[in-house]
């Protein structure tokens, strides 16, 4: 049995901490009134800060079947609601016609029944197990087309999918839904009106150092709290990209896979990769911009190291 959707604010704050997950209180807010209200909660924020993850530690911690539908541009009714398994239907068709029965209008009927329909995220959604409604992740949803989109209303609507050859089919039990969104371009006012709405900005200090700490629990405090003053450091640059939370616990992972336990010029230039994805980025703040960087962060850590102890 799965668990039960959380009641309070708090049980919400406490789920998301069994995965690891460090909430703020107006996010642990919105999620819970989306839970509650049986409403899509959409994300919007710059990519790596943890909307994807929401979705995943949901699924997680209520034991809940996780559908992913990843946003492309091109994204159609075909690859994220349903097709026909055409070569079944043919099979189908050619043993009828070998058994010598060619009624076509029964015969269309059976091959356009669901024992030919192929379900894929959108339509497995609408299924409900044993453990209760899935859990829909919708992930960069700016990615799509416009008309896709406006093919998203009526499911988000009414949690149903229409399908010519058969009807509709409805969900027994709405899917938890999370959509999320880097904001590339604007999403309709049409979706957004179904939707709460939550805007996830990169972390403070703070927070980020829970983060880290939660993640990697075996990380030197001396280093988790140097490379998260880097990393805020970093983010008032002038970078073609500035670095998640994502990429934070990526440097942290590898500069203690490389036995850090204290930042230095040498493990900065040679670990960037790690935490910036642009050559442009990489060139400008190795070298001599990395070690002021270093020098104005050792001043900071002391602050820093009070707020996580």
């Amino acid at each position: 049995m799965s668990t039960a959707i959380p009641e309070t604010i708090e049980d919400t704050l406490s789920l998301l901490s069994q995965g690891n997950y460090v909430a703020d209180r107006s996010l642990a807010t919105t999620l819970f009134l989306a839970l509650k209200m049986e409403r899509p909660l959409f994300l919007e924020g710059e990519a790596g800060v943890g909307k994807t993850e929401i979705a995943k530690v949901l699924a997680q911690a209520l034991d809940r079947r996780l559908v992913r539908l990843q946003c492309y541009e091109g994204l159609d009714v075909s690859s994220a609601v349903y097709e026909w398994n055409y070569s079944r239907q043919m099979i189908e068709i050619r043993l009828a016609e070998a058994a010598g029965e060619i009624d076509r209008k029964d015969l269309s009927t059976d091959v356009f029944s669901e024992e030919f329909l192929i379900e894929r995220p959108l339509l497995q959604a609408l299924r409900t197990d044993e453990k209760g409604p899935p859990v829909l992740l919708i992930d960069e949803l700016d990615r799509t087309d416009e008309p896709f989109e406006a093919y998203l209303l009526e499911i988000l609507s009414d949690y149903q999918v229409s399908i010519p050859e058969i009807g509709t089919i409805k969900a027994e039990q709405p899917p938890i839904v999370i959509i999320t969104s880097n904001r590339t371009r604007e999403i309709h006012d049409a979706l957004k009106r179904r939707c709460l709405y939550h805007w996830i900005d990169y972390p403070t200090a703070e927070r980020e150092l829970q983060i880290v700490a939660a993640r990697l629990p075996g990380i030197a405090k001396q280093l988790s709290s140097q490379l998260v003053a880097f990393v805020q450091r970093l983010r008032q640059e002038d970078l073609f990209k500035l670095p998640g939370v994502a990429e934070t616990l990526d440097w942290a992972d590898a500069l203690t896979q490389l036995d850090t336990v204290a930042l230095d010029g040498d493990a900065i230039d040679n670990t960037l990769g790690a935490l910036l994805k642009y050559q442009d980025d990489i060139a400008k703040i190795r070298g001599s911009e990395a070690a002021k960087l270093l020098e104005q962060v050792k001043s900071e850590v002391s602050n820093l190291e009070a707020m996580s102890g």
